[in-house]
């Protein structure tokens, strides 16, 4: 990694983007009949994979239920090989239980719970191939699972990263982006109020810059509605021709 120029003068980065361009993103709905919501999405070359059920009646202690909303319950895993590195764990790891945690927060600020009084609703993300963004694709694979579900949000919740190289901020960052140290900045966004579901950095920035990390990275989370809303409404059309409407 040494040595390696992240932003050329010419404004381009390792993979040809500009600073705020995304990478492609390729998304899916329904993709298991057998759940009552899944999603499949690429975000380069990171690929993720999501499932919801529910809303169900609570499973195990009945002490566990919300008299006033639903309880959300999220788990995430990664693939064995969705990394150069082999993992003993895919599952049940520090990182994996952060995750989880995290898209668990994400939810409970998007999803309309108080409908769904003493339930459970699961949502399962496993990251199939990791290269950069694999909160954000977790996010976003789970935005749509939820809305193949059918389960009332708020909004969509969309999310992206940023990070700040060379005085510039980028935006959806690589997995060599990431590797190469530096601020990093994880959004998840409602985008049609604004509001802020989650907001992580895991390095120190100057707060003369912030400012400019966290609008790339909003501008970013607005880009990304605007395909997975494309992505609803194609699925919308598909269904509805199934069903002979």
């Amino acid at each position: 990694m040494a040595g390696l120029e992240l932003l050329s003068d010419q404004g381009y980065r390792v993979d040809g983007r500009r600073a705020g361009e995304l990478r492609k993103i390729q998304a899916r709905m329904g993709v298991f009949s057998q759940a009552d919501g899944s999603a499949y999405i690429e975000q380069g070359n990171t690929k993720a994979l999501a499932v919801v059920y529910g809303p169900h009646e609570i499973r195990g202690s009945r002490a566990r239920a919300l008299p006033d909303r639903a309880l959300v319950n999220c788990q995430y895993s990664s693939a064995t090989f969705s990394t150069g590195e082999r993992k003993r764990r895919p599952h049940g790891d520090r990182k994996s239980c952060e995750m989880g945690l995290q898209l668990r927060q994400t939810f409970e600020a998007a999803i309309l719970t108080q409908l769904h009084p003493r339930s459970q609703i699961d949502i399962y993300v496993q990251v199939l191939q990791a290269d950069g963004g694999t909160y954000a694709a977790c996010v976003n694979a789970a935005t749509l699972a939820v809305l193949d579900a059918g389960i009332p949000m708020r909004d969509f919740v969309c999310a992206c990263s940023a990070g700040f190289v060379d005085g510039t901020a980028l935006a959806d960052l690589s997995h060599v982006e990431e590797a190469a140290g530096g601020p990093q900045l994880a959004l998840a966004l409602l985008p049609a109020s604004g509001q802020i579901a989650l907001l992580e950095m895991d390095a120190r920035l100057h707060e003369d810059h912030l400012e400019r990390v966290l609008e790339a990275a909003a501008q970013a989370a607005r880009d990304v509605h605007t395909l997975l809303d494309r992505v609803v409404r194609q699925h919308v059309r598909e269904a509805s021709i199934l069903l002979g409407d």
